[in-house]
């Protein structure tokens, strides 16, 4: 069955979309099972440079172009794929290589995600695209409707997905195990992140002049036109910087949100609201150019069948304002040493279930489910499961049609966080809130002039 646009934009604003089984999806563009996937890989630094390598390792896929801005990471991923053709902007590989690219994975700072999925998803291409899929919430509406009408394979960098912990949980969710939930606690208080990757800022008033091995122009890309310095955006801590990146919640969002929302069946969420910590709330410069490093999230959803009430509260966790004692006295009888830093906690009317991130999911009380039998789980990694599906297998575990709401969702959050404290209403539909109209012009940005892309 094919949708038409209007009807694909009701179906995403119910958070379904119909594509979780297949039944809404366009014809999907299969290559030939007799030969290998021909595949780019556009950014290849840090977890580029991870994707790289397990693309890699797939028998039926063949590496045959690298992208990158900075050309310490192109001669390093060129090391491991002799004869790869080279390129620094992405725009040139997608005009040069034409048929002789069938996929690529997009591995960029967050702003550049859109553009440059949604470019290689009109050129007929199958794209595997790392979260949080894109930067703004308009985006990933834009994302989710251009893979369905082009029918290619897509996939969100959320590995664990299709890993036999998340899995394992999505099944006993579902199954209703615990029985009606009554709430979700997802959280991410890793140590030592704060420090790392979350700047308080200011950006410096004066810039310096890029090392000669990094094209800022092609590397800041549609945000807005800015000096570069040193150390506080390329390569790694650009996520602090609300341009280039989404918060803590966008980056490791996606991962933790993942298994409760296929599990539960959520959809769009009623409204959002968001606790930041008070230092960032009163400074109005770093409120305007940086996130926060520790927030609280509280979504509202409808109530459905897996539910204990009309509403059921998810609620999210960073930084240095931990999950409340409820969870903690859980981790205690659990005979954890501590609450896991980063976890998924959903708790029903039967017991609970808890998913500490890249392990497996435990089951309170205990005693009572010791002896529950679990199914096998096993199957490919994420990543050659999309080429799987490339070729023709099954259907990817965390395709934009599923993960395009979620993403919408999780993004919702970093609106919240920019006005906190105010209870938003979300109507998905029209992508507006209406209780408070001064919070829509967060939902897309405007594209630096030159870098516009038709229909973002």
């Amino acid at each position: 069955m094919n949708t038409n646009r209007r009807q694909f934009l009701t179906l995403a604003a119910a958070g379904g979309l119909g594509l979780v089984t297949g039944c809404a999806t366009a014809p999907r563009r299969i290559v030939s099972l007799n030969s290998k996937l021909q595949h780019a890989c556009i950014g290849v630094g840090g977890m580029g440079h991870v994707d790289l390598t397990n693309f890699q390792s797939h028998e039926k896929l063949e590496i045959v172009a690298l992208c990158d801005v900075d050309k310490n990471n192109l001669d390093k991923a060129a090391k491991l794929v002799p004869g790869a053709r080279l390129y620094r902007d992405w725009r040139e590989l997608l005009a040069k290589e034409g048929s002789r690219v069938d996929s690529v994975n997009v591995a960029v700072p967050d702003h550049m995600h859109a553009s440059i999925e949604l470019s290689a998803i009109r050129a007929g291409k199958h794209v595997y695209g790392q979260k949080p899929l894109a930067h703004d919430v308009s985006e990933c509406r834009v994302l989710a409707q251009a893979a369905h009408d082009a029918g290619v394979v897509t996939q969100l960098g959320t590995q664990h997905a299709s890993g036999i912990g998340d899995r394992l949980a999505v099944h006993l969710l579902r199954q209703g195990v615990i029985g009606k939930v009554k709430r979700v606690i997802l959280c991410s208080n890793r140590s030592g992140v704060i420090d790392k990757y979350r700047l308080k800022g200011p950006r410096p008033a004066q810039g310096v002049p890029p090392p000669e091995t990094l094209d800022w122009n092609l590397w800041t890309g549609t945000a807005p036109e800015r000096p570069y310095a040193p150390e506080i955006y390329h390569p790694a801590k650009w996520r602090t910087w609300q341009d280039f990146g989404t918060g803590w919640s966008g980056d490791i969002g996606c991962h933790i949100f993942d298994a409760p929302w296929k599990g539960l069946g959520l959809t769009t969420p009623k409204t959002v609201v968001a606790e930041v910590q008070q230092s960032w709330r009163d400074s109005a410069e770093r409120r305007g150019d940086t996130w926060p490093q520790s927030d609280h999230i509280t979504w509202i959803f409808p109530g459905n069948q897996m539910t204990e009430g009309s509403e059921l509260p998810v609620e999210w966790f960073d930084g240095e304002i931990f999950p409340p004692a409820e969870a903690q006295a859980i981790a205690t009888a659990l005979k954890m040493d501590k609450y896991p830093e980063e976890a998924a906690l959903v708790l029903g009317t039967e017991g609970a279930l808890l998913l500490p991130h890249t392990s497996g999911p435990r089951l309170f009380p205990h005693d009572k489910f010791k002896d529950l039998v679990k199914p096998n789980m096993k199957g490919p990694s994420h990543y050659h499961r999309f080429v799987n599906a490339c070729l023709g297998g099954e259907m990817t575990e965390s395709h934009f049609g599923q993960t395009g709401p979620m993403a919408e969702t999780i993004l919702l959050g970093t609106v919240a966080i920019r006005t906190p404290g105010t209870v938003l209403e979300w109507d998905a539909r029209h992508m507006r809130f209406p209780n408070a109209p001064q919070a829509d012009h967060l939902l897309r940005r405007t594209y630096r002039a030159g870098w516009q892309i038709a229909g973002l």
